[in-house]
């Protein structure tokens, strides 16, 4: 079976195929980074603008790298949220389109749900397991039972870990997008330079909060800024703080979500839920550092650590392919009518 994927819900125009023996025959994304680079960070109108200027090759592209043509399609699938609405609606109506003409079925998918499914994509990862979902757009601790079973057990309550990244890296001008850059600045830094806070890590919540740690960031460094006026080489002195803002500021990340996934795990023990992994997934799960903490988490517990690959932690049309997949094992499809939404709770169905 052949299913094609379509992602758009953010700044990614992406298209994949896969099939349902987990082959990745084409895994196509455009990234509008050089579009948003100069506002440091995504700007809608925008966004959905270049979506429906580059689908069309996008998809093209993908039917081309697999060696396939439409005709050969079983199913097609789609972001049909969250996300921007404006993308979100570009490729559901693209997706709509391919499955009318060629009569095949229709697959809305939830993008959150695509990345916790992402890594029964590349391994052989039973349910349940636990999942910390992380990224620009998504802070949350699951409990996934099934590919439609999932049990919100943690979430963020203002910022998302990822948008923290991106805030931060703003505060400093050092472009966009700013999780990667902030990781690799940190390595040149002291991650006990500065003593900023962990969020909620004093209560039993399994919640998320970094406004706080964001807003610690911002004071520490107007306090650096006033500091270096009577420095002669200031470019050489903001160079080094801001690599020790950068690494103490990951290590502050780190700390909050293994802390958080600890407790979850605990919380799963004692409710004698037999986890068959621990999973990180979303684009912070590119993290080296952090996916280095969640292992070592995973270790003490004797529990299996899963990530998807790094290529596949941010947003791609393979896991929206893969979703499709799963779904179409026990349902036969969509209607054309699906309304795409710019939000849409994970474990809701419509």
């Amino acid at each position: 079976m052949l299913l094609l994927g379509i992602e758009s819900s953010c700044d990614e125009t992406a298209a994949a195929i896969v099939t349902e023996d987990r082959k990745i025959l084409s895994n196509v994304i455009y990234s509008q980074i050089s579009e948003h680079e100069a506002f440091s960070g995504v700007v809608p109108e925008v966004a959905s603008r270049a979506h429906l200027e580059k689908i069309d090759f996008v998809v093209e592209k993908a039917f081309s790298d697999a060696g396939i043509v439409p005709a050969d399609l079983d199913a097609v699938a789609a972001t049909c949220g969250p996300g921007l609405i404006g993308g979100v609606i570009v490729g559901a109506t693209f997706a709509k389109a391919v499955a009318f003409s060629l009569d095949i079925p229709f697959l809305a998918i939830n993008h959150i749900e695509a990345h916790a499914l992402c890594v029964r994509l590349t391994e052989n990862v039973d349910f349940p397991y636990l999942l910390l979902l992380a990224s620009g757009g998504h802070c949350q601790i699951c409990l996934v039972s099934d590919f439609d079973d999932f049990e919100v057990l943690g979430k963020t309550l203002d910022d998302s870990v990822g948008e923290s990244f991106d805030k931060v890296a703003k505060m400093m001008s050092l472009g966009y997008p700013g999780g990667p850059i902030v990781e690799k600045m940190s390595r040149n830094g002291d991650p006990m330079a500065f003593d900023f806070p962990r969020p909620l890590c004093q209560k039993k919540s399994l919640d998320f909060s970094f406004s706080g740690l964001k807003t610690a960031v911002r004071i520490t460094l107007e306090k650096l800024e006033k500091q270096k006026k009577n420095f002669d080489d200031s470019e050489s002195l903001d160079k080094k703080n801001h690599a020790n803002v950068c690494a103490s500021f990951q290590r502050a990340v780190e700390d909050v979500l293994s802390y958080k996934m600890d407790a979850a795990i605990v919380l799963c023990k004692a409710r004698n839920i037999p986890l068959n992994a621990v999973v990180i997934s979303g684009g912070v799960a590119a993290n080296k550092a952090i996916r280095g903490k969640m292992q070592r988490i995973c270790y003490g517990h004797r529990l299996r650590f899963c990530a998807p690959p790094i290529p596949l932690c941010t947003d791609n049309a393979a896991m929206i392919a893969w979703n499709g997949l799963e779904k179409l094992r026990t349902q036969p499809g969509d209607p054309l009518n699906f309304q795409p939404r710019p939000r849409w709770p994970l474990g809701k169905k419509f």
